[in-house]
């Protein structure tokens, strides 16, 4: 029982959104993931799904990419990147999920879980104006920011409690932090989000959002945080295996 992550499927089954303007990499990206998937995903294994998972404008227009995403093997815990449109509340997933009988997927939002020997945390995140590229034009950044460092603080609180449970069964669990936007990349630092995930005591996490930029190192270490980044395309569509540490 393993646990994996991958970001940014940018899936469009039922929609015309075609990703290969993005670079040659992405041509015919829906069956490199599928082959990339099946060939180290078990159907006892949990992925992770960190943002910009459909090009859905509503849960029923990307209801054909949760069908594929369904279809594969193993749990997917999905969190929230800012193409997802599709995005509702909690309460309108989960029944939605139910409504059309999916039983793998799952959703990450101001809660954390418990999978083998980790717990799973995570949020959004978001670039700010003035240190780097903006998420969205006009938006507010200060307080959107002030925002995620809530949300991701909920969930970690969450995951503390969860990690807490384990150790008084004897466990050592530990926490991990899953974001779509990158908190440190090429000279861009969100302080705010870094300072939340070094007080919470959070030595991995792991981003997307990133694309074309393959060149790029797969780890960067700031803050004694281990920073990955796990978008799709720079995976080469093949979900990371997330191992213990030793």
């Amino acid at each position: 029982m393993a646990l994996y992550v991958i970001g940014d499927l940018h899936l469009s089954l039922s929609t015309e959104k075609p990703m290969d303007v993005f670079g040659s990499r992405w041509a015919g990206y829906v069956e490199k993931l599928r082959n990339g998937w099946l060939s180290r995903v078990k159907e006892e294994d949990t992925v992770i799904l960190a943002g910009d998972i459909s090009w859905g404008m509503d849960p029923e227009e990307a209801k054909a990419d949760f069908d594929f995403i369904e279809a594969l093997p193993g749990q997917k815990i999905i969190l929230k990147g800012n193409h997802d449109y599709w995005w509702q509340t909690l309460a309108k997933l989960n029944r939605f999920m139910e409504e059309n009988y999916y039983k793998t997927i799952r959703f990450l939002h101001n809660n954390a879980y418990e999978v083998e020997d980790f717990i799973i945390c995570g949020s959004r995140g978001w670039y700010t104006d003035e240190r780097g590229g903006v998420a969205v034009r006009g938006a507010d950044a200060t307080k959107i920011v002030a925002r995620e460092v809530q949300r991701i603080g909920m969930s970690l609180d969450a995951g503390k409690k969860l990690q807490a449970e384990a150790l008084s069964r004897g466990e050592e669990k530990e926490i991990l932090a899953f974001l779509h936007f990158p908190p440190i990349f090429k000279g861009y630092i969100c302080d705010e989000i870094i300072l939340e995930l070094y007080r919470k005591g959070v030595e991995r996490c792991y981003f997307g959002h990133i694309h074309g930029n393959y060149e790029a190192a797969r780890v960067i270490n700031y803050s004694d945080i281990d920073f990955y980044l796990i978008s799709a395309d720079y995976l080469l569509f093949e979900p990371l295996k997330i191992e213990k540490k030793v």
